[in-house]
C-alpha cells in the first residue's frame, strides 16, 4: 500500500460514513438509541475524538517515541470513550460537526504530508491510522444504517 492508496481507503469509508447520516434532521441526529445511549452527534463526536487521537500520537510514533497505553491513563478504551464522550456532551451539533470536519481535513492533511515511507509496509504510523479511521467508521456507518432500516418511514 502507497500513500494514495490509503488516502483512497480511508476517503471511501470517510464518505460512506457520512452517508450513513446525510439528509437526517437535526431532532433525528440528536436522538438517542442510535447506538445504545449514543445519538448520531454522539457519534459523531467519538468519531472526531479518535481522529484527534491520531493527530496526537501519529508525530510522537514518527518520532520512534512510545506511546502511553488507554488502560494506564485511563482504566482502557470503554473508560476513555466514555470519558471523552462525557467531556463533548455539551457541545453543540454545529460544533461538534465542524469539529468533525475541521479534525478530518487535519488529519488528510497531516498523512499527505508523512514521508511515503510510512505507507510501504505495516508500520506503527499506518497502524494506528487504520484503527482510528477506515476500519473505525464501518462500525459506526453500519450502526447509523441499521438504525436507520429502523426508522418509520413518513
Amino acid at each position: 500500500m502507497d500513500r494514495r492508496q490509503l488516502l483512497k481507503r480511508l476517503d471511501t469509508a470517510w464518505r460512506a460514513f457520512q452517508e450513513s447520516y446525510a439528509g437526517l434532521p437535526e431532532a433525528r441526529l440528536l436522538e438517542p438509541g442510535v447506538a445504545k445511549a449514543w445519538s448520531v452527534r454522539d457519534i459523531l463526536a467519538h468519531v472526531s475524538t479518535w481522529e484527534e487521537e491520531a493527530l496526537k500520537y501519529l508525530p510522537s510514533i514518527l518520532k520512534g517515541e512510545k506511546l502511553p497505553r488507554y488502560s494506564v491513563m485511563y482504566g482502557g478504551i470503554d473508560a476513555f470513550n466514555a470519558q471523552m464522550t462525557a467531556q463533548k456532551a455539551n457541545l453543540s451539533l454545529s460544533e461538534v460537526l465542524e469539529q468533525l470536519n475541521d479534525t478530518h481535513s487535519r488529519l488528510v492533511d497531516f498523512i499527505e504530508k508523512t514521508p511515503e515511507d510510512q505507507f510501504r509496509t505495516e508500520t506503527r504510523f499506518r497502524r494506528r491510522v487504520r484503527l482510528d479511521t477506515y476500519s473505525h467508521y464501518p462500525k459506526h456507518t453500519e450502526a447509523l444504517r441499521k438504525w436507520r432500516a429502523r426508522l418509520p418511514t413518513r
